[in-house]
């Protein structure tokens, strides 16, 4: 199910299908991030580092792209 949380908020954000509402999309990013999924993490962070869909924090950001970090993801990694 993590997948599909992290996929349908790629549908959200991008509007592929559905209307696009970054609200909605953070909000299935969270969940998929909150249960361990890197991608959702880095996604969410990319959110609250330029305050869509979410209050702009970049201390959350960091929190998560640290957590997508230390399960290798590259882009976690990077930032």
């Amino acid at each position: 199910h993590l997948d599909a949380q992290y996929n349908y908020g790629c549908c959200l954000r991008d509007s592929t299908g559905v209307p696009q509402d970054d609200r909605e999309a953070a909000r299935f990013f969270r969940r998929a991030a909150n249960k361990g999924h890197a991608a959702a993490q880095c996604q969410l962070a990319r959110f609250f580092e330029s305050g869509r869909g979410v209050p702009q924090d970049d201390d959350e950001a960091v929190r998560l792209y640290r957590r997508a970090a230390d399960q290798g993801h590259p882009i976690g990694q990077f930032n």
